[in-house]
């Protein structure tokens, strides 16, 4: 490999009569800074970025997700087959899938890994494919903000705790049972199950719907209401539930999506994703709620509808109050030479030239 020596040569001496040969450097251009772009639009940060490179990212984490998914099949099978009582659960579940138990652990566990498995495929992906960092689909920053995902995930606890003790409220006074069971089947191995794999779980959904499909149409348009937006249908189309739980969580991605735009990074979605799964599957386990019931109602939909707006202000609210940063910080430009150095030799003589 040729290399260009930091120094220039030394000049050819001159005439004793005419004063030393100088070199002059060659002039440097300094570019004007990157323009600080946000999350939706973090893909047009890096120089290898090209308009079909993320669609070829979700092609690779889609093969891999494939590849993934039979593989942990195969276990799953394998292990319904040493338990006649699983297996017996797996031909009902075939020949019904609308009545899949949630509350059975290892479907549980099946339904959870599927989920997660969309994680390691799409920053795997994005790895391979080396179109932008894979932290940039975490945040502006390049990196989970871990102090603030703290932040979102308190909020999330006190707004949604808050909410669910004031519904349970409501139905009590209405005259409905609202009485935990300690005995419900399961019980501990449910808690701990969701307490493991719930948070992958709603992580794995952020990541894909907040952060490569938000990224992959920033890409190609500015505007971020068309990342916040366009990904919704795709998000509502996975969850099975009538048209008032389609609602809640149409609602609930276009506050994910804002608040991913508005605060630079997934942490708010995530802790509020989390938060509110963990809680459900947590209350399933002592059978105050059936985990398994896709039917929803007016007033559910205007009871969550209220509590996603208050976390979303009270998020806004932190984020103004900590600064949080919503742009990318670019890179300084590197100089650019406009002209080769060059000798001068003041009285008009001129250096012989180098052999």
């Amino acid at each position: 490999m040729n290399t260009i020596p930091s120094l220039p040569p030394p000049g050819a001496n001159p005439p004793p009569s005419l004063p030393p040969a100088y070199w002059v450097p060659a002039p440097v251009a300094q570019l004007p800074p990157a323009k600080p772009l946000p999350f939706h639009r973090m893909a047009r940060t890096y120089s290898a970025y090209r308009w079909f490179k993320p669609l070829l990212v979700g092609l690779i984490a889609l093969g891999l997700y494939i590849g993934m998914m039979i593989i942990a099949s195969i276990g799953f099978f394998i292990v319904i087959l040493s338990d006649p009582a699983l297996e017996a659960l797996l031909d009902s579940a075939m020949s019904s899938p609308e009545d899949l138990d949630m509350s059975e652990p290892s479907i549980f566990v099946f339904a959870m890994i599927s989920i997660i498995l969309m994680l390691p495929a799409i920053l795997w992906a994005t790895r391979m494919m080396n179109v932008q960092k894979v932290g940039s689909l975490s945040s502006v920053t390049g990196r989970i903000r871990w102090g603030w995902l703290g932040w979102c995930t308190g909020v999330a606890l006190g707004v949604l705790g808050l909410s669910f003790g004031l519904s349970f409220l409501v139905d009590s006074i209405a005259g409905y049972e609202v009485a935990p069971s300690g005995g419900a089947p399961n019980l501990w191995l449910m808690v701990g199950l969701t307490l493991v794999l719930v948070p992958f779980q709603a992580a794995a959904e952020e990541y894909v719907f907040r952060g490569y499909l938000m990224q992959l149409i920033g890409g190609w348009l500015r505007h971020p209401a068309f990342a916040i937006l366009l990904p919704i249908p795709f998000f509502v189309l996975g969850h099975d539930y009538d048209i008032y739980g389609q609602l809640d969580v149409g609602m609930f991605a276009l506050a994910a999506g804002w608040l991913t735009w508005r605060t630079g990074g997934l942490e708010a979605a995530i802790a509020l994703h989390v938060v509110n799964n963990v809680l459900l599957f947590l209350m399933g386990a002592v059978g105050l709620i059936d985990v398994n019931d896709s039917a929803g109602s007016l007033g559910s939909l205007i009871f969550s509808t209220v509590t996603t707006g208050v976390f979303v202000l009270l998020v806004l609210w932190l984020a103004n109050r900590r600064n949080i940063q919503r742009f990318s910080t670019p890179r300084p430009p590197a100089p650019v030479l406009t002209a080769p150095g060059y000798w001068v030799q003041p009285g008009g003589w001129t250096p012989p030239p180098a052999h």
